[in-house]
């Protein structure tokens, strides 16, 4: 190894060591490693604590009064703007995070439209909204198992990110879509809305119903916890909840019949380890951003824990394993979470910490689950502000609460100002985040967002731009070269179908999806492609192989 190599490594774990101990408990001076047995497969577990700020962190390190398991693997620290802003939307971010590329808001899979951000690399203007792969899709062209996991809808930015191409993170039908037609090994979290026609706000619009789709293509559809656990399938889609599910106290206090994330992410582990070329497995712990935009102290708590008990089980099998590299990071920084606020400012050094930590711990549900005991007439108040931590209420704040119009926020604030806990935002926010890093490969120090994906595909064995290359070609540009006559039918707007003819052959290639419909000489076949078909709105991008059905 090069010395100025050994000396920046030895450098970045004594610095990670001094700023784990430098909280309160001990820290570890050497990191355990993964043995570099070169041995094959090689795996990756990608995770992602979605909106997590270092205060969060160290929060939850505090409340539960010992070292988490993402301590042990502190290495660095991730820069986490998109290509227009300081302060990312998780959109770009996650493109960013699987694709090697900086992206727009609301943007998944695509590259930018507009990069003013220093630094990041300019796009040349036809490649705009251009759609770039992403890891799983190198890892599957690899022949690797492949798995994403969330505790939001499943379609919601980050794992969409990871799995899809759209120009609006909003657009659940092409995402899901575009999910199932991945051929994705196991698929667990939320979302099941968007699988199927209904009259929710998510639910198809196109026609389609892909829970036949998925019971086509053999998987194991489970919709509970044990139904989960007591699959014995290669092949998983779990969707348990119609959107997403519940924050983890709660899940724990009503709603058990959810899997835990350490559980999901154990069973995808188990299932997806089976494969002889290795996995690619993508998991987020969702909803702490969502308690961080609410400035919901409590949820925070709730989902950092849980995503730890993930990381723990991620960990176990990669010191076991030997060749898998375990990175988890945040996507970006929300609510500028502190302990310590106005309350402090003066006597912060006398403040032990159990004056934080001992109201939080009153509390066994978050602001959202509590709420949801609520009847119509708030007749029990008082009970469920004790659900939350908000015990010995005057009925002076009983009867501010029951008559209050931004109930939550004010529940928040109480239990936030009585834990000393501090917000700046109810946005996101655009500092560095923490990186954790473990196994062959890992990457370390100051990086930004865009290198981990580089350093997955590196070390699965593959090159991200040629992925790109090899998965998204203009289909218009690439058929005319051949002397294709091209169009869109959009007669069916929610299922713009792509059509290329020349002489007795026609070629019709339908959005989001992994086939090719070939007729020639008035006989029809279908032709499954590498990867799926995307429509940005202008332009249809189909995969190479598409492209050689026009011989």
């Amino acid at each position: 190894m090069n010395r100025n190599l050994k000396k920046k490594l030895a450098g970045v774990s004594v610095a990670a060591a001094v700023a784990v101990s430098s909280l309160g408990f001990a820290g570890y001076n050497n990191f355990t490693e993964a043995k570099d047995t070169k041995k094959q497969p090689t795996n990756v577990i990608m995770m992602v604590m979605d909106g997590t700020s270092a205060g969060a962190t160290s929060l939850a390190r505090w409340y539960k009064g010992g070292n988490l398991a993402l301590d042990e693997i502190l290495i660095g620290g991730v820069r986490t703007h998109s290509a227009e802003s300081a302060i990312t939307d998780s959109a770009p971010a996650a493109t960013a995070l699987a694709t090697g590329n900086k992206s727009n808001d609301k943007i998944v899979g695509l590259l930018p439209q507009v990069v003013n951000t220093p630094g990041v690399d300019s796009v040349d203007p036809k490649d705009a909204l251009k759609p770039v792969a992403n890891v799983l899709e190198g890892a599957k062209l690899q022949g690797k198992a492949t798995g994403i996991i969330s505790t939001s809808e499943i379609q919601h930015a980050t794992p969409a990110g990871f799995s899809s191409h759209a120009a609006h993170r909003s657009n659940y039908q092409d995402i899901a879509e575009q999910q199932v037609y991945q051929g994705i090994d196991v698929v667990l979290g939320g979302g099941k809305e968007s699988l199927a026609p209904g009259t929710t706000k998510n639910a198809r619009v196109d026609g389609e119903n892909l829970l036949n789709v998925l019971n086509q293509n053999g998987y194991d559809f489970v919709e509970t916890r044990d139904q989960l656990l007591n699959s014995k399938s290669e092949k998983i889609w779990g969707s348990f909840a119609p959107s997403a599910l519940a924050y983890d106290f709660d899940r724990k206090k009503v709603n058990n019949s959810e899997p835990s994330l350490a559980e999901m992410t154990n069973k995808a582990i188990n299932t997806l380890s089976k494969d002889k070329d290795g996995f690619f497995l993508f998991v987020e712990g969702s909803k702490v951003d969502w308690a961080a935009h609410a400035n919901d102290t409590i949820g925070m708590l709730s989902d950092v824990l849980a995503f730890d008990d993930a990381v723990k089980e991620a960990l176990e099998f990669a010191k076991k394993d030997g060749n898998t590299m375990v990175i988890a990071v945040s996507d970006h920084g929300n609510s500028g979470i502190t302990m310590g606020n106005q309350n402090t400012n003066s006597n912060y050094p006398e403040i032990p910490v159990s004056t934080y930590i001992d109201p939080l711990k009153k509390a066994s549900m978050t602001v959202e689950g509590a709420l949801k005991q609520l009847k119509a007439d708030r007749s029990n108040m008082k009970e469920v502000a004790e659900l939350y931590g908000l015990d010995n209420l005057s009925q002076e704040e009983i009867d501010a609460l029951k008559a209050s119009k931004t109930l939550q926020a004010d529940m928040v604030k109480m239990l936030a100002n009585r834990a000393n806990i501090g917000f700046t935002t109810g946005g996101h926010t655009g500092e560095d985040v923490f990186l954790y890093a473990y196994g062959p490969s890992k990457p370390y120090g100051l990086i930004d967002n865009t290198d981990i994906a580089k350093t997955m595909a590196k070390f699965m064995g593959f090159d991200l731009k040629q992925t790109s290359n090899k998965l998204f070609v203009n289909a218009r540009e690439s058929f005319e070269n051949k002397g294709y006559t091209t169009r869109i039918d959009v007669t069916d707007k929610h299922n713009p179908v792509f059509i290329a003819e020349k002489q007795t052959i026609k070629i019709e290639i339908p959005v989001n999806k992994n086939v090719a419909h070939v007729t020639q000489n008035q006989k029809t076949s279908t032709k499954t492609l590498d990867g799926v078909t995307v429509y940005n709105g202008k332009d249809f991008f189909v995969s190479q192989s598409a492209l050689n059905l026009s011989k």
